[in-house]
């Protein structure tokens, strides 16, 4: 049975709102795989939407016109009282967030616990059937297609992407340090993207 850290146990439980015992058992599950570790705590219905401290239900949804009016974003960002959601601030959170998902084409999801567990599946089918794969010892196979499976996930999910005004600082260092400033809870709840002339047949 693989011996899981008390650290990662507790990222888990940063990542997903998921309680203490519930993220341990999902790891050792899983072999202390992470991606998977979610996965299981998402088909167990054990992934919370929110944190534990009170429910953040006041906020803004703000918008971003990038290029020319090329790309357009609509974010909805949730505090716990409408006094924090009106300092600047916030408001000034809430506008850095939309410009970021503007500059990030990839971005499709808030956090990793929101990407479905079939596309967890098919990243790894593809991986999987990679020929640079096909002479690799079982065990270094694995880890192979792990690795690659966790960047690919990095390159979808909003929280994991380097701020564009500091790379040194994630979204989710970013809305983390507005906790500790303002001290509410904060969460990004959800966004749309809008591409100009997408989906159009030409």
């Amino acid at each position: 049975m693989t011996k899981v850290s008390a650290k990662v146990v507790k990222d888990l439980r940063e990542k997903t709102g998921a309680g203490m015992m519930d993220c341990k058992k999902a790891l050792t599950e899983n072999n202390g795989d992470m991606t998977q570790a979610i996965a299981w705590l998402r088909q167990k219905n054990f992934v919370r939407t929110c944190s534990p401290r009170p429910v953040a239900t006041q906020g803004l949804i703000d918008s971003y016109i990038h290029t020319a009016g090329r790309v357009g974003v609509l974010v909805e960002v949730n505090c716990e009282t409408d006094f924090v959601a009106r300092t600047q601030e916030f408001q000034t959170l809430v506008h850095n967030i939309a410009m970021q998902i503007a500059a990030c084409p990839n971005v499709e999801y808030v956090r990793v616990a929101d990407i479905p567990t079939e596309i967890v599946q098919k990243e790894k089918q593809i991986e999987i059937g990679r020929d640079d794969l096909a002479d690799k010892p079982d065990t270094v196979k694995e880890k192979i297609i792990q690795g690659r499976i966790d960047k690919r996930l990095k390159e979808i999910y909003l929280m994991e992407q380097p701020y564009i005004r500091d790379p040194n600082v994630t979204m989710e260092q970013l809305v983390k340090q507005a906790i500790a400033q303002l001290g509410e809870n904060i969460q990004v709840r959800r966004f749309v993207r809008f591409v100009l002339g997408e989906g159009i047949e030409k």
